[in-house]
């Protein structure tokens, strides 16, 4: 890898430039900078004529919409979706995984029922918009009120926009309360109290669903007033219970990861995606669970992952979630071919298939063994998984962490700002310079990989060891800062009336 560029494969048509790079730059044999060129953005290595592919990872990424010759800037105006058919060739590169003999364990917390926890907070969860304000002022009491118990990490609070209107058997609403469903029985929650108004279609019959978690309606409670003075003195009466918790070690077979990404670049599918994948193929290795996800960001890439599928019927699975997408997309005048935003262009991202060839990167290399609907619970010691979910990182990240999600890397280009609480989310850069922008939201700089000061391999290492810390206990930076409450977004699909 070269200082100011890079080749990511011998049969690519670019170079991705790792700095800026002023026109008029040699920067290979034969190929000199057409005009300036920002960092993450790709460099034309060789002639590619108006209507024939171009590749990135050896993989077609677009079609040139205009004669392309060495050293021009490849983007936007002269890279367009190309719309190819994909060889799904299921199976074709599953290969057994090769398990350590003796696997890893962390320090978590095991329930009585046997739920392991990499967090002990108490919840306080919204079944509709209605009872947010109750919910926010029930968490903002117990601030700085729970020094006596000392293993709790939080009383928090759960709120969104949504739970009242339709309340038919359509699909938004079966995603909306099974993601409800699966923050009730999240095991980072030593105890939760869902609060709702009394009357909306997200019930609180349908959400606890035989959980032994408290409920309380505003309409039945006494109002306002009321139901906040019956939550805080439920809450009250459990924390004793709730700080009683030990840790000890645990397997890492039990151990359930999620992975996001959010304002990716040109340079996330050269360092923060793959050192990711790295320390999830380790993961799988000692036996954890790790759950890709954002269907729209595998749109185009999915092939890489059905090639890995375990069974035909799993990759099969993922096939039917794209097309579903297609449909969904179509049906309401959208074109998932747009999907990347203006941050992600800015960062050097063209096309869809460029931006999810990145980020299936987080994945790893182990075979794909099994897909779920959004918020589905997501059984331990599966190895690598998807579940389907819109791209939107905090709808994605929310059905994860239903999922069942006890620790969660998020990767970034551009520096978003996220958390995910119940779990830890561990923050991921791709660049130096953004990093020493934003150094205090960052838990790990990957930016070392383009310089070359580290590489993929001992960046992923220490992914895995921060994840093992992280579940055992320590703080990430979004949780200093206090992220993760206002980014809990269940989906509905959108349904109104």
């Amino acid at each position: 890898m070269s200082r100011n560029h890079t080749l990511l494969h011998p049969n690519d048509d670019v170079f991705i430039a790792l700095e800026n790079l002023a026109a008029g730059r040699d920067i290979a044999e034969g190929v000199k900078t057409a005009v300036d060129i920002v960092a993450g953005h790709k460099v034309a290595r060789r002639a590619v004529k108006a209507g024939a592919p171009l590749h990135r990872y050896n993989q077609v990424i677009g079609i040139a919409s205009a004669d392309i010759f060495p050293g021009d800037h490849v983007h936007v105006h002269n890279l367009e979706m190309a719309e190819l058919e994909r060889d799904y060739a299921f199976c074709s590169n599953a290969r057994a995984t090769d398990y350590e003999p003796q696997p890893r364990t962390f320090m978590g917390i095991r329930r009585s029922d046997g739920r392991i926890a990499t967090r002990n907070y108490i919840g306080v969860l919204a079944s509709v918009n209605c009872s947010a304000t109750v919910v926010k002022q029930v968490a903002e009491h117990f601030k700085g009120r729970l020094a006596e118990f000392p293993n709790v990490d939080g009383v928090i609070g759960l709120t969104h926009k949504s739970g009242c209107g339709l309340d038919t058997p359509i699909e938004g609403v079966a995603t909306f309360k099974r993601a409800l469903a699966g923050y009730v029985k999240h095991p980072n929650f030593a105890h939760i109290v869902v609060v709702g108004l009394g009357c909306e279609i997200g019930n609180l019959g349908d959400i606890l669903d035989g959980w032994p978690g408290d409920s309380l309606s505003i309409q039945t409670s006494g109002g306002t007033q009321g139901t906040l003075q019956e939550c805080i003195a439920r809450i009250e009466a459990v924390l004793p219970a709730a700080n009683s918790v030990e840790r000890e070690p645990i397997p890492l077979g039990e151990l359930k990861l999620a992975m996001q990404c959010g304002g990716s670049g040109g340079t996330s599918g050269i360092s923060c995606n793959p050192a990711l994948g790295y320390a999830v193929d380790l993961l799988v290795r000692n036996g954890g669970t790790a759950i890709l996800s954002e269907t729209t960001e595998a749109y185009g890439a999915e092939h890489v992952l059905t090639a890995r599928a375990a069974t035909p019927e799993v990759g099969k699975k993922l096939v039917d979630r794209i097309k579903w997408w297609e449909d969904f997309a179509q049906g309401r005048g959208l074109v998932i071919n747009n999907n990347p935003s203006p941050g992600n262009k800015a960062g050097g991202l063209t096309t869809i298939i460029e931006k999810s060839l990145g980020s299936i990167a987080k994945g790893g290399t182990t075979n794909l063994n099994e897909v779920y609907q959004y918020a589905e619970p997501v059984a331990a010691g599966k190895g690598l998984v998807f579940m389907d979910a819109p791209s939107f990182d905090p709808v994605g990240a929310t059905a994860q962490v239903a999922g069942g999600a006890t620790v969660m890397v998020f990767t970034t280009s551009r520096g978003s700002a996220f958390g995910c609480k119940p779990a830890p989310s561990i923050k991921l850069i791709d660049n130096t310079p953004m990093y020493e922008l934003m150094a205090d939201d960052i838990d790990i700089n990957t930016g070392t990989i383009l310089d070359g000061s580290e590489t993929v391999e001992t960046i992923g290492e220490q992914i895995f060891e921060r994840i093992i810390a992280v579940a055992s206990g320590e703080r990430t930076r979004s949780e200093i800062l206090g992220y993760g409450e206002e980014e809990f977004c269940p989906w509905d699909l959108g349904y109104m009336l």
